[in-house]
């Protein structure tokens, strides 16, 4: 865990470096879509965070954090350091969760806005698997970690798909000649790890900014 400067305080980063030969999807605003990559930062920034440059400002925090290449960077107003890990069988997730703007993916087109101050609001989930997957499996992926997500939020009695700005990012070994897993859906081998190991770490790091009130 580093640091950064924003509106006069100092923010937590969480970084994770599993180096080159390493392939991730990704939702995030800095290095999604899928290919190599070979770093995650999840920064924590402001509540009503209001810088127009986010990709910008994410590759100077990786900069800052002596990182170089391809990577991937997500923000999020929720502390970061109320992070939660889970694993299930090889399967590694570590999630962060505010979810004070939770709501559900199909809204009325004129539903009435959010009321008074900023409030943190995104479940940022990254996924580790020690296997490779093909493309599609990559795809597959991160439907059944969202599956995963919704299951945690709905237990909790949250009432809610998530919230509007959430991401997900999933890393998985170069094929380097092993035969990619082309499955990653629920009833999968590693799809049932990711979607446990999910549950378990979004469930607490929700069950967290519950308690938080974020």
């Amino acid at each position: 865990m580093l640091a950064h400067d924003e509106d006069g305080r100092r923010w937590p980063i969480l970084v994770w470096v599993p180096g080159p030969g390493t392939r991730m999807v990704s939702s995030a605003v800095l290095g999604g879509g899928i290919g190599e990559r070979a770093w995650v930062v999840n920064a924590q920034v402001p509540p009503g965070y209001a810088r127009l440059d986010p990709v910008a400002h994410l590759r100077t925090l990786a900069e800052g954090a002596g990182l170089d290449g391809p990577g991937v960077g997500l923000m999020t107003a929720a502390p970061v350091a109320d992070r939660r890990c889970a694993a299930d069988g090889g399967v590694e997730a570590v999630v962060t969760a505010g979810i004070g703007v939770r709501g559900w993916a199909a809204v009325p087109e004129d539903g009435a806005g959010t009321v008074g101050p900023p409030r943190p609001g995104t479940v940022n989930i990254i996924v580790s698997l020690p296997v490779p997957l093909t493309d599609a499996a990559l795809v597959n992926a991160v439907a059944t970690a969202t599956e995963a997500k919704v299951q945690a939020l709905v237990e909790l009695g949250a009432d809610a798909s998530g919230t509007p700005t959430d991401a997900v990012c999933v890393a998985c070994p170069a094929a380097d000649g092993t035969p990619p897993e082309p499955f990653a859906g629920p009833r999968s081998l590693w799809g049932a790890r990711l979607a446990r190991a999910v549950h378990a770490a979004t469930r607490a790091a929700c069950a967290e900014a519950l308690t938080r009130g974020d």
